[in-house]
């Protein structure tokens, strides 16, 4: 009987944020062991179908970079990297499309259904919805000599929000792989983080919540009592200038700068390696992740 009262203490304690939520739209960007794991995946896929259920709108958008070099070595194509971007000739980037459009983003569709969501899948090909510029590596100061030809990465210079606004109108969770369309209709390979934010800011969404490997953002990374609940915009700054923040983990905290300076309310970054990391940190009064703001 206790474990069946504190189980309704629970929801009690959501309620308020369920009532805050209500009919809000969530960007979630889907990456990292969470998609690797079954059981991880099995448990966003439920987080993602229960906000549904609770009268959230969530829009799904994902990378997938581990499988698209797993699938470039399988082929014997060599990885490279520019900057932390990925070289994309032209061989690399239909690769990348056939694993990012043609094998994750179905399956992640086809598990949101499978527990009944109503998913679509969708590329940011697809209506125009991300429409992007190839990208040119900016060189450090004092450099000489040709600038590297990345190939087909991209940024975003444009978000067509028309066919999403469409499909959360209609009770569908769209799923968008994080490949753009240039104005001359060449494929782009974005990163899915830089592409969440954007994405976010241009669906005034409530929330942009950052699915990593990571607990969060630390002050001191080897501390790990110094996780920080919630973090500013300009000490972000500060700690990406003071290489505390580092790695793969800039363009997450970026990302979550640019869905902010768009209008989005809250970012989160938090765990994809906890199960049911998305509901600990949106429905509970302590949260498990760090939130910038």
């Amino acid at each position: 009987m206790e474990d069946l009262i504190a189980k309704a203490g629970i929801l009690i304690e959501a309620v308020p944020y369920i009532r805050t939520y209500y009919s809000k739209t969530f960007v979630i960007k889907y990456g990292g062991n969470a998609m690797i794991n079954e059981d991880l995946k099995r448990g966003v896929m439920q987080d993602i179908v229960l906000l549904k259920f609770l009268g959230v709108n969530p829009v799904v958008i994902h990378g997938g970079g581990p499988e698209i070099t797993q699938m470039l070595n399988r082929v014997g194509k060599e990885s490279r990297f520019v900057q932390g971007l990925r070289v994309t000739d032209a061989e690399t980037m239909e690769i990348v499309q056939m694993v990012l459009v043609g094998k994750l983003n179905k399956e992640i569709v086809s598990k949101l259904n499978l527990i009944g969501g109503k998913a679509v899948g969708l590329s940011g090909q697809d209506a125009s919805l991300l429409v992007a510029r190839k990208t040119i590596p900016t060189m450090p100061a004092g450099f000489q000599g040709d600038l590297p030809d990345i190939g087909y990465v991209g940024e975003v210079v444009q978000i067509n929000t028309t066919i999403l606004d469409q499909l959360i109108s209609q009770n569908y969770i769209p799923v968008v792989s994080s490949i753009g369309v240039g104005e001359d209709g060449s494929s782009y390979n974005i990163n899915a983080d830089t592409a969440a934010g954007e994405l976010a800011a241009a669906l005034k969404a409530e929330k942009l919540i950052m699915l990593t490997d990571v607990e969060g953002i630390f002050e001191d990374y080897q501390d790990k009592s110094s996780l920080i609940s919630a973090l500013t915009v300009d000490h972000a700054y500060q700690m990406i200038n003071a290489s505390k923040i580092e790695g793969g983990m800039i363009p997450k905290v970026e990302a979550c700068i640019t869905a902010l300076q768009g209008g989005v309310n809250r970012t989160h970054i938090i765990d994809g390696r906890q199960l049911h990391s998305m509901l600990l940190e949106i429905l509970t009064d302590k949260g498990i992740g760090t939130m910038v703001v």
